[in-house]
């Protein structure tokens, strides 16, 4: 058989849910509120095939720009060749969770204003 090159090749297991985890989305998901400049993980929900990211982007982590009633835009960058390139997508908020990647900085710089006093 001749090779496929699909826009969802290869993600057999990475657009998989996990066990016991398939089903209905819980509603927390809908009702979490994201800003702009809020940092966002991309990680595409199997379930939902609308708005979701290309497959380079599953578990990515960038930085919302921009906020609409079903989605949001995430600045993230790529590398192309020798360079990295900014780029922005919209994804539906069932393919996005608040990211971690600042909470060690502002527990850090919460201690260091305390020490500071």
């Amino acid at each position: 058989m001749p090779h496929s090159f699909g826009y969802r090749a290869r993600t057999r297991s990475k657009f998989s849910r996990p066990y016991r985890q398939s089903g209905t989305i819980p509603l927390s998901v809908y009702l979490r509120t994201y800003k702009i400049g809020d940092y966002v993980d991309v990680a595409a929900n199997g379930s939902v095939h609308k708005g979701m990211p290309h497959k380079y982007y599953h578990g990515r982590t960038g930085v919302v720009w921009n906020v609409t009633p079903r989605a949001v835009g995430v600045e993230l960058s790529k590398r192309v060749n020798t360079r990295i390139v900014t780029k922005r997508i919209h994804v539906r908020i069932e393919h996005v969770k608040p990211s971690k990647c600042r909470d060690d900085f502002l527990a850090r710089r919460k201690k260091n204003d305390e020490i500071r006093r």
